[in-house]
């Protein structure tokens, strides 16, 4: 009998262990818990705010989406990142969302959402969108999106979206399966790292020469999320 109360027991710790390990985000407990950006408390996310003391704005940003972004950054593309960090109330909902503008021939470069599958609307233009499988397949899965058309990228995995038309802009928007899905763009990571990864290292994972890497940790990586 203490034997089947144990199993019960190990079974029931297993199942709750193994949905904490594929939630993104914690489950929220209450309605909301707005995050209290003030308190010093350190949690994985944010305290909640006193629910007394929530008000409506807490839920709310004039984002203005409808509007054109500035696309002239070295690569042509604009990221509007709403998150936990401009709407509190995202707070341990497990979404956000995103803006994205493309010059002509703009990309919003490899990169990878550590915390977060994306879902991603062609709203105007054309794209050229994919993403590339974990080791040692490294598949490259690719698509050619139109106005309306919709595309996923599995959490983790190395994505990008480019603009392949001449003379025309192109946006998308994107919802992410995180409040704070974060971004870790490859190059700027890899060459753009402060202090620098070493170039024995990059020279010997990239089969390239040192000058060569040289060259590229002296380029300015720019960022283009806002």
């Amino acid at each position: 009998m203490a034997s089947s109360k144990n199993f019960l027991v190990l079974t029931t710790l297993l199942a709750l262990l193994s949905w904490q390990a594929v939630a993104s985000d914690p489950s929220p407990l209450q309605d909301f818990c707005v995050a209290d950006k003030d308190s010093h408390v350190n949690v994985n996310g944010f305290v909640c705010k006193d629910s007394k003391e929530v008000k409506v704005d807490d839920f709310f940003l004039a984002a203005n989406l409808d509007k054109p972004r500035d696309t002239t950054s070295k690569v042509g593309s604009n990221v509007t990142l709403i998150n936990v960090m401009r709407i509190p109330g995202l707070n341990t909902l497990g979404i956000s969302m995103a803006r994205i503008d493309y010059a002509p021939l703009g990309e919003n470069p490899p990169h990878t959402h550590p915390r977060a599958t994306e879902i991603l609307t062609v709203v105007e233009g054309t794209l050229y969108v994919g993403f590339v499988t974990s080791n040692t397949d490294n598949k490259l899965f690719t698509k050619v999106l139109n106005k309306g058309d919709v595309f996923v990228f599995p959490e983790g995995l190395i994505h990008f979206q480019f603009n392949p038309c001449h003379d025309k802009p192109a946006v998308a928007i994107a919802a992410l399966s995180s409040q704070n899905p974060g971004a870790i763009t490859i190059a700027n990571a890899v060459f753009g790292s402060k202090p620098p990864i070493s170039d024995d290292v990059l020279a010997k994972a990239f089969q390239v020469e040192k000058k060569t890497v040289d060259w590229l940790q002296a380029q300015f990586w720019g960022d283009n999320h806002n």
